[in-house]
C-alpha cells in the first residue's frame, strides 16, 4: 500500500545510487530483451538541445512520450513537428517493416538522424524503448543530469516479438497498491516490452474494484481490520479509466481478474447471500483460502456475476476477462441442497463439475460481449467447458496437452519458474517471501522451456506472477501509515527485479536464441538504468570466477562484479562483510571456504547478501531435504513442545517422513508426539516416542497430508527434551515418500 513520499528524497536517493554505477559502465550495447537482429555501424548519434522530434500523423502521443523522457533528463525542451520525413528523430508507421509482424519495428540510428518505423503503434513504442537503452543510463532520470555525453551508437535494429502474450500478474487484492504504484509497474513492464497486465483485483482479503450497483463491495469488502489498524483500499472507476489510458500508450493491455467461485470472501463479507450458508464473515487480516464459495444454486448469484461483469467489461476494453477459478474446495457445494439440485438437474456426478457448469454460464455471457474467458488451469480441469478459453498453467506446463485436446489456449506461468513472490535464494538473511516451493534464481527463471510460437500454437505466451499475500502472513512487512512509508512497494520491486527482465527475454525471444551467460552480462549493465528509474531491486551477489585449492591446502577466490561499476567488499574471518570491509581488488586466499564472504556494494544503503556456502548434507540424502537443526539452547530437560517451520518441504498432498538425526553432544534427544500444523490448524498427529542416541541416531515419523494449501506456512511441533541434560545437537530432514 503506497504511502505518499517525498519526491525530493526519492529522487536524490535514486540519483546517488545510479551515479555510482553509470560512470563506470563498460562500453557496449546491452539491450533487453535481445533484438532479433542488431548490426552496429560506424559512428554515433549525438543528441543536442536543438534536436527536433518528427512524427507521422497519429503518433503525436508517442512523440510527446519520447519528448518527456528526453527532456526531463537532459533539461532541454525538444521541439515536435508533424511530418513523416521531418526531424532529427523520426517516428513513423510502416506495416511492411519487421516483416509485417505485430509489435515489430525497424530502428536505424545514424550519426545525423534516427528513423524508427513500427508495424503498428506498439512497434513504435517498443522501438522507442530500444532507442532509450542505447543512450546512457542517465536518460531515465526524472531530474536533469549535467555533464553527460548524450550519444547513442549507430545501429540498425530489426525486431519483433516471438509471442503475442508477454505478461505479468500484479496482485493488488491480498494487499493493496495504489494507482501511482500500478502506473510505475506498468512503466517498468513497458520498458522491457511486456504487454499484458493481469490485474488481480479480487481475493478473500480484498475487493478492489468499484462496482456501482453493489457499493458494499468496496464499503465493506475493500477493508480489513479495525480502524486503528485498517488495511485496504480500492480503485474508483475513474482510477481504472486513468490506468487503462496510461497502459494503452505503453502498449500494456490491462486484463481484469474477477475471481470466483473461490477466493471471494471479501464479496461474501459484503453480501452474505452470495454464499451457500448465508453466514456473515469479516474480511480477513491474515491470509488463508476460504472454504466459502459462490453458491451456484441461487439465481441471485448469477445475477450478481452478470451485473459485476457488465460493469467490468464496460470499463476494460481488453478482449479478455479473467475469472480466476483456482483452489476451490467443494465441501460447501456438497452440503448445499440448492447446489445439489443443480447437479441433479444438469446430470453432474461430482461437485467439482459444478465449476465447469458455472464457467460455461459465464463464458456464454462473455461471448455475447465479444470477450474471451481466461482463468487458472482449473477452469479446464473441472468439467467440460464448451467455449474456447485461455488457461494459465501454474502447476505443470505439461498440462497444456489437455488444453490442446479440448480446443483451448494456454499461458505458461509455472510456479516453479515464474512466481516472483518466491525468493531468489535460500541464503540466510534473504527477505521474507513465499516458501512453499524452492527459491527461483534469475537463471532458473530464464531457463524456463517454451516452444516457438505459431498461429496454430496452443501456448500464446509467458507470464510472471507477483502475489502479495506475504504482507498478510504476520505483520512484519506491513507499513506503519503514520510514518509515510513505502515498504510494500520496495518489497514488491525487490522481488520483481531483476527477474522481470528474465521474464521479458523468455517471452520475447525464441528459446534457441537464449544464452544465460550473455543475458547475465547484459543484465549487469541494467542496474544503473533501474536506479535512474527509481526502481528498487535485489542486488546480486558477486560472481565466483574460480575457487582454486593451493599447494598448502588453502583456497584462492577470484571474483567478478555482477553489477557493472559496483564495488565488492569481503571478509576472511567467517563474519559477514559490511560497508567498511576491505574492497576486493584481486584474488583472495583463505584457510577454509567457510571463512570467506563477499558482497556487492552499489551504495552504502544498497548492497547484496554475501556469498554463502550451504552446508553439505549429501551424507543424509536418503532422509530427504534438510529442514531444521537443534542445538543445546533450544532443548529443555523436560518434555516441551519444539516447533520449527517446514514451509516448502510440505509441497502437496501425500505421505511424508520426518527424521531427527543426532549428530553430537553428550546427551540423547528424547522425542514424543509430533504434529503437523498449517498455521495453527492441526493437519496430522503421530503418537509415538523414540530416542535419538549415539547408537541409534535417527528417529523417523510418518504422516499423511490431505489438505495442502499453497502459499500457507507449515510447522512441525514435537515433544522433545534432552536425556540427562541438553548437550545435544542434530538435524531434521523431511521426505515425501508417496503422492
Amino acid at each position: 500500500m503506497k504511502k505518499r513520499k517525498s519526491l525530493l528524497k526519492k529522487t536524490l536517493l535514486s540519483c546517488l545510487m545510479a551515479c555510482s554505477l553509470s560512470s563506470a559502465l563498460a562500453e557496449g550495447i546491452n539491450i533487453i530483451p535481445q533484438p532479433v537482429r542488431l548490426e552496429q555501424q560506424a559512428g554515433s548519434f549525438r543528441l543536442t538541445s536543438s534536436a527536433v522530434i518528427g512524427y507521422q500523423a497519429g503518433l503525436k502521443e508517442h512523440a510527446e512520450y519520447l519528448q518527456q523522457v528526453l527532456s526531463q533528463s537532459t533539461g532541454w525542451d525538444f521541439r515536435l513537428v508533424e511530418g513523416k520525413n521531418q526531424g532529427d528523430i523520426r517516428l513513423a508507421l510502416s506495416p511492411d517493416k519487421a516483416q509485417g509482424k505485430a509489435e515489430g519495428y525497424q530502428l536505424d540510428v545514424k550519426p545525423g538522424r534516427i528513423v524508427l518505423y513500427g508495424t503498428d503503434k506498439g512497434g513504435v513504442f517498443y522501438g522507442i524503448q530500444t532507442l532509450l537503452q542505447l543512450f546512457p543510463a542517465e536518460i531515465y532520470s526524472s531530474q536533469r543530469q549535467k555533464g553527460v555525453d548524450w550519444t547513442a551508437p549507430a545501429v540498425s535494429v530489426f525486431d519483433a516479438p516471438e509471442r503475442p502474450w508477454r505478461g505479468m500478474m500484479l496482485d493488488v487484492a491480498r494487499y493493496f497498491f495504489d494507482k501511482e504504484f500500478v502506473k510505475k509497474y506498468i512503466d517498468m513492464m513497458a520498458m522491457y516490452k511486456l504487454n499484458k497486465l493481469q490485474f488481480h483485483l479480487i481475493d478473500d482479503s480484498g475487493w478492489r474494484l468499484e462496482i456501482k450497483k453493489y457499493p458494499r463491495l468496496t464499503e465493506i469488502g475493500a477493508w480489513a481490520g479495525p480502524d486503528t489498524h485498517r488495511l485496504g483500499g480500492y480503485y474508483t472507476q475513474e482510477d481504472i479509466k486513468e490506468l487503462i489510458a496510461y497502459g494503452q500508450l505503453r502498449n500494456v493491455e490491462i486484463i481484469p481478474e474477477i475471481e470466483f467461485p473461490a477466493h471471494m470472501l471479501s464479496a461474501v463479507a459484503a453480501y452474505p447471500w452470495l454464499s451457500c450458508t448465508g453466514l456473515q464473515h469479516e474480511v480477513p487480516v491474515q491470509h488463508f483460502i476460504s472454504r466459502d464459495l459462490l453458491c451456484v444454486g441461487k439465481e441471485s448469484s448469477y445475477q450478481f456475476l452478470s451485473d459485476v461483469l457488465d460493469e467490468t467489461v464496460s470499463l476494460f476494453p481488453s478482449h479478455y476477462i479473467n475469472i480466476g477459478g483456482d483452489e476451490a474446495v467443494y465441501d460447501r457445494w456438497k452440503e448445499c441442497p440448492k447446489c445439489q439440485e443443480v447437479m441433479k438437474r444438469e446430470g453432474l456426478t461430482k461437485a467439482s463439475d459444478l465449476q465447469g457448469y458455472l464457467t460455461n454460464v459465464v463464458a456464454d455471457m462473455m461471448k455475447k460481449k465479444d470477450r474471451t474467458v481466461v482463468g487458472w488451469e482449473e477452469i479446464i480441469q473441472r468439467g467440460k467447458v464448451n467455449h474456447p478459453v485461455v488457461a494459465l498453467m501454474w502447476h505443470n506446463v505439461g498440462d497444456t496437452i489437455q488444453a490442446t485436446k479440448t480446443g483451448h489456449k494456454a499461458i505458461l506461468t509455472p510456479a516453479t519458474h515464474m512466481y516472483l513472490d518466491f525468493p531468489e535464494s535460500g541464503t540466510p538473511g534473504e527477505i521474507k517471501a513465499a516458501g512453499w516451493m524452492p527459491p527461483i534464481s534469475v537463471e532458473k527463471c530464464y531457463s524456463m522451456e517454451v516452444n516457438d510460437y505459431s498461429p496454430e500454437s496452443t501456448v500464446l505466451g509467458v507470464q510472471g506472477c507477483f502475489w502479495s499475500d506475504q504482507f498478510i502472513h504476520g505483520t512484519v512487512l506491513q507499513e506503519l501509515p503514520l510514518l509515510n512509508e513505502n515498504r510494500s512497494e520496495n518489497y514488491a520491486e525487490y522481488l520483481t527485479f531483476p527477474r522481470l527482465l528474465a521474464v521479458s527475454e523468455v517471452a520475447w525471444s525464441k528459446m534457441s536464441r537464449r544464452d544465460y551467460k550473455d543475458f547475465s552480462n547484459r543484465l549487469s549493465h541494467h542496474y544503473a538504468r533501474l536506479d535512474y528509474k527509481g526502481c528498487n531491486y535485489r542486488v546480486p551477489e558477486p560472481q565466483i570466477v574460480s575457487m582454486k585449492e593451493q599447494a598448502d591446502g588453502k583456497l584462492e577466490f577470484t571474483l567478478a562484479p555482477s553489477v557493472a561499476g559496483a564495488e565488492i567488499v569481503y571478509t576472511t574471518d567467517g563474519r559477514y562483510p559490511n560497508i567498511h570491509s576491505p574492497r576486493y581488488t584481486g584474488p583472495v586466499t583463505v584457510d577454509n571456504k567457510s571463512d570467506f564472504h563477499a558482497m556487492t556494494l552499489v551504495t552504502d544503503r544498497h548492497y547484496s547478501l554475501p556469498i554463502y556456502f550451504a552446508p553439505d548434507y549429501s551424507a543424509y540424502k536418503q532422509y530427504g531435504t534438510f529442514t531444521a537443526e537443534w542445538k543445546p539452547l533450544q532443548i529443555q530437560t523436560v518434555m516441551t513442545p519444539w516447533r520449527f517451520e517446514c514451509t516448502g518441504k510440505i509441497s502437496g498432498n501425500g505421505t511424508y517422513e520426518v527424521t531427527f538425526i543426532r549428530t553430537k553432544g553428550q546427551n540423547n534427544l528424547k522425542l514424543g508426539t509430533l504434529q503437523l500444523l498449517k498455521r495453527e490448524e492441526k493437519l496430522a498427529e503421530v503418537v509415538q516416542s523414540g530416542t535419538a542416541s549415539e547408537a541409534a541416531p535417527a528417529v523417523t515419523y510418518r504422516f499423511k497430508v490431505d489438505a495442502f494449501e499453497a502459499g500457507t506456512p507449515f510447522f512441525v511441533e514435537v515433544q522433545a527434551c534432552g536425556e540427562g541434560g541438553n548437550e545435544t545437537s542434530g538435524l531434521v530432514f523431511i521426505k515425501k515418500v508417496e503422492d
